[in-house]
């Protein structure tokens, strides 16, 4: 119980005082005598019930009172409730896909760790729109835009390396990202764009990609991914798939100008924390705007006042009316 609805009634308990007053000398000047020569013929008898329960029915009206009047001010709890309007961002992942990413420098492999550090990042975001590219020699779109987190998360899990022809196109990739974006009605866009490795295929320079990102104002995050120094790479021999050592090739200068160049960010992932961490911090620095309205809900608490207060006084007069009367 938090306020009254009309605290003013609340005056009208300062009434029962004067009726207790009014009571005790109404009791006082009722009171009849007998006058007799000796009492010792009633020393042993007891008191009946009557004599116990006499003045019950008026604290009984007494509190059934006070009660009715609590419920007459109408006793009120309340609970803040929001309303949430909330402005979404549109976000594309653009993944490498190419043979390189299952090198074992990260935990499985680099295309594991990015698929699941990239699977809670999508479920962080509940109020975006998300979509998937994938690249290697050439890219298309594994999933449009969408507010169904569960059906890109189960794409992206479907994600492998040979669904494509081998190579690293990252201006195909980067292009295909800016495609599903170009006439979105989102007031925030941007491309997270991962690969480990450098250009080597595809129809579309990177830079000219990324122009076309900055003509549309979609901020591209890049991140190369691939720990320093050599990694071990799966080569294929006679004798089946080996991993051999093998120099890590990021090409970390045009990532940077892609990024510089949409008013983005590049990052370097050595370890499974560190992408983690990459994407956390974009995480932070991408907020979805909401704006929140507040007001108050009201709930009655009168009801349990007003049975309780009907229901003392109910009992009040069936004591005085009936029970008392038929006490010793």
């Amino acid at each position: 119980m938090n306020s009254f609805e009309y605290p003013k009634m609340l005056y009208l308990l300062l009434l029962i005082a004067p009726v207790i007053v009014w009571y005790i000398f109404k009791v006082s000047r009722t009171k009849t005598s007998l006058q007799i020569s000796t009492i010792s013929g009633f020393s042993g008898a007891k008191k009946g019930l009557r004599y116990y329960l006499q003045h019950i029915p008026f604290a009984l009206m007494c509190i059934a009172m006070a009660a009715i009047i609590l419920a007459a001010a109408r006793p009120r709890s309340s609970t803040k409730s929001e309303t949430i309007d909330t402005e979404g961002i549109d976000i594309v992942l653009a993944l490498d896909v190419s043979g390189s990413m299952l090198a074992r420098d990260f935990k499985p492999d680099r295309i594991g760790a990015a698929k699941t550090i990239a699977t809670q990042f999508i479920s962080e975001r509940v109020s975006d729109r998300m979509g998937l590219v994938i690249f290697a020699g050439e890219s298309f779109t594994q999933c449009p835009l969408t507010t169904d987190k569960a059906t890109l998360i189960n794409l992206l899990s479907v994600v492998s390396t040979d669904m494509i022809e081998d190579g690293t196109a990252i201006g195909n990739g980067l292009a295909t990202a800016v495609a599903r974006q170009k006439d979105s009605k989102a007031k925030s866009r941007i491309i997270i764009l991962l690969t480990d490795g450098m250009n080597n295929r595809g129809e579309i320079a990177p830079m000219m990609a990324a122009e076309m990102a900055a003509q549309y104002k979609i901020r591209v995050y890049t991140i190369g991914v691939g720990q320093n120094g050599t990694a071990p790479y799966p080569v294929n021999t006679p004798f089946g798939m080996k991993f051999e050592n093998m120099p890590v090739e990021i090409d970390e200068a045009l990532l940077t100008e892609i990024s510089n160049k949409t008013d983005g960010k590049y990052f370097r992932a050595t370890s499974n924390t560190k992408l983690q961490e990459i994407y956390q911090e974009i995480n932070k620095m991408e907020k979805t705007k909401t704006s929140i309205d507040s007001f108050n809900v009201y709930n009655e608490e009168y009801v349990p006042f007003a049975i309780i207060g009907l229901g003392l006084l109910l009992l009040g007069i069936l004591l005085r009316l009936f029970i008392l009367k038929i006490l010793p």
